[in-house]
């Protein structure tokens, strides 16, 4: 049998090896998500860790004109409360809260509850936020549920045609399967795109990716 080769783009100094393509029961064996998060992961930290401050606060500050195109004016818009490490969402948040639209913030009940979202109302202060489930700032228990009909998700690792790599526990998968009709797009710095990834049924496709120097999509994801 002829096997294709599979490259994935990462730094040549978190990997620089040739994967090949093998079923997905055989791919664990080359190079597995786990391992892939990890090199990944380092990328997007240290990538983070060099931007200036004064350049920081400049980026992600608003949509791209081509990703509003696609937004209904009436969205609600889901927004994640971003590590230090990844794209940041303050920003947007108090963009779209500006332009009228309900915000909401993922939240767990605890480390064993599936996700759900809650509505997020003060992006300038979070007051409204509290420490939840793995570490996490989220909405109050008593925040108002919201179902989300456009997604700012994050990610590990994109390629150019929308596939995404999570952090590995399922929940924005699980949670789009049940919100399908949702509008699904990425948020990443430049250096977590890759060539190709490892892909499973229940990986969820998105829609557009964007990050500091382009927008990636629309797709019909």
């Amino acid at each position: 049998m002829v096997v294709p080769s599979l490259f994935f783009a990462l730094p040549l100094r978190y990997l620089s090896v040739f994967v090949f393509a093998l079923p997905l029961r055989y791919l664990s064996a080359v190079l597995d998500k786990q391992s892939l998060r990890k090199s990944l992961r380092t990328a997007r930290r240290e990538h983070a860790a060099a931007q200036p401050a004064a350049i920081r606060a400049l980026l992600f500050n608003r949509p791209p004109a081509p990703l509003m195109d696609i937004i209904a004016p009436n969205a609600a818009i889901g927004l994640y409360h971003a590590s230090a490490s990844e794209a940041p969402t303050s920003g947007y948040a108090k963009f779209f809260q500006e332009a009228g639209h309900t915000l909401a913030l993922p939240r767990f009940a605890d480390e064993n509850a599936p996700m759900h979202f809650a509505e997020f109302t003060d992006p300038f202060e979070e007051s409204d936020l509290e420490k939840g489930a793995f570490g996490m700032m989220q909405p109050a228990a008593e925040a108002l549920e919201v179902a989300p009909t456009v997604l700012f998700m994050p990610l590990v690792g994109f390629t150019a045609d929308g596939a995404r790599l999570g952090q590995g526990g399922g929940h924005y998968d699980r949670y789009c399967a049940e919100h399908s009709q949702a509008l699904r797009i990425g948020l990443a710095w430049d250096v977590q795109l890759c060539e190709a990834l490892p892909t499973e049924p229940h990986d969820m496709p998105l829609h557009a990716i964007v990050t500091p120097t382009r927008m990636y999509g629309p797709f019909n994801a």
